[in-house]
């Protein structure tokens, strides 16, 4: 028999049919989970209240997910639609459609066996739990996503089968994620694009606009800030305005054709730029706002999202640079300055992890690397040295002791003071 509970996500059942009172489905861990994996094990119950006994045929648990797309092409005009003068108007065109599926499991959550012959299960009055169990499938799953023209879903539903009366449900959605890590190395290389633009028509045009910009990387997350590099040069006469926008684009497939549903989700405004003026943006930053992740693993559905960075024109069309982005779910871990462009150059800072010595060593002496011939030759007689005591009241530039010895003799070619061994080869020392 199924045991009792008083747990909460109870529903009451529409129109009060028949002794239930209630059915609900309840999720574990949903909201600490933020959405289950491929691989990842779903876990509930579902809740019975009945006001008095209840002959049931089945419990049913079905969890499924698709992707589906549909769209109408346009309106086609009859001669019947004109003869009623509604030239204006006209019927609905071809409707196309797409369906993937992705998820198919079902459970019966009626464990004991039936009461009778007719097959039929006997549950009491009161409440009741079923728990239920299923572990989504290994091979990657694609993003929860809901668009103009399709969605991605996934749901859990239960069933409830009684005799004659009509079956009652209840539905819960399950939210997928299919993870996209921005540290692949494909995410992590910088996107740099450059456009020229000659404002005017035929003979009489004003100059060129031209635009170069550039982002750190591919690949961010949500509630990320992008900084954005871009140098404008406005040679032409009139006043242009540098502008920097995040789109997402929606592109839907199906019987052979492609619709595309194109929005703006985040824009940022620079400062004018006037008639031979220029402009940089030094990192001005554009911050993502919370989007669903790239869908790029569907073959009916895509969801994609680009950087333009463009400048109005007044008079003009707008010239327009798009950057590729991907929107991920694991952020980046990565020194991000690595590819910034804050610099053209990269500096070798690995003598930084040098240290100096508390003490630094003393130069060798000038006898320790001459022989004691040449030594003799170049050093004089000096007298009795003086007290180093004294030597700290003196000129700053006083004479230390341990390096009293004079410079080695300048570098020549020629021996002034040839050996009776080698006469005919010179000899020069290395300092």
């Amino acid at each position: 028999m199924a045991r009792e509970a008083a747990g909460p996500g109870l529903v009451p059942a529409a129109g009060g049919k028949g002794k239930v009172k209630a059915l609900g489905l309840v999720l574990e861990d949903e909201a600490r989970r933020g959405g289950y994996a491929s691989g990842d094990t779903v876990s509930g119950q579902v809740l019975v209240e009945l006001a008095g006994p209840l002959l049931l045929r089945a419990l049913r648990l079905e969890a499924t997910g698709r992707a589906w797309a549909a769209w109408s092409k346009g309106s086609v005009r009859g001669s019947s639609a004109r003869a009623r003068g509604g030239a204006g108007r006209g019927l609905p065109g071809p409707r196309r459609e797409a369906e993937v599926r992705y998820l198919d499991i079902r459970q019966s959550l009626l464990r004991q066996p039936p009461e009778g012959e007719d097959g039929l299960f006997l549950l009491e009055a009161g409440k009741h739990e079923f728990p239920f169990s299923f572990q989504l499938p290994q091979e990657p799953l694609v993003t929860s996503f809901s668009g103009k023209y399709g969605s991605i879903q996934y749901c859990v539903k239960a069933i409830l089968e009684r005799p004659v009366v009509p079956d009652q449900s209840v539905k819960r959605e399950l939210q997928v994620i299919s993870h996209v890590d921005v540290n692949s190395p494909a995410f992590l290389m910088p996107v740099l694009r450059n456009q020229e633009k000659m404002v005017g028509c035929w003979f009489f045009t004003s100059g060129p606009v031209s635009l170069s910009a550039k982002i750190e990387r591919k690949g961010y997350c949500n509630e990320e800030a992008i900084p954005i590099y871009a140098e404008i040069e406005n040679c032409s006469s009139r006043l242009i305005v540098p502008k920097a926008a995040i789109f997402q684009t929606q592109t839907y497939l199906a019987s052979g054709k492609t619709k595309t549903f194109r929005q703006m989700l985040a824009n940022v405004r620079g400062n004018p730029v006037a008639s031979g003026s220029t402009d940089t943006w030094n990192g001005k930053t554009l911050k993502i706002p919370p989007v669903t992740p790239s869908i790029l693993n569907c073959c009916i559905i895509r969801v994609e999202y680009s950087l333009a960075v463009y400048i109005h024109i007044p008079g003009a069309n707008k010239l327009m640079i798009e950057l590729p982005l991907v929107i991920g779910t694991i952020p980046c871990t990565g020194f991000s300055s690595r590819n910034s462009s804050a610099g053209q150059f990269s500096v070798d800072m690995s003598w930084l992890a040098l240290t100096m010595p508390e003490h630094p060593e003393a130069p060798p002496n000038y006898a320790d690397v001459v022989s004691q011939e040449e030594f003799s030759r170049h050093v004089p007689a000096y007298s009795q040295p003086v007290d180093c005591e004294e030597q700290l009241y003196g000129h700053m530039f006083a004479c230390i002791q341990e390096f009293r010895f004079q410079p080695p003799p300048l570098y020549s070619e020629i021996d002034p003071h040839p050996t009776h061994i080698e006469e005919t080869q010179s000899v020069s020392f290395m300092l």
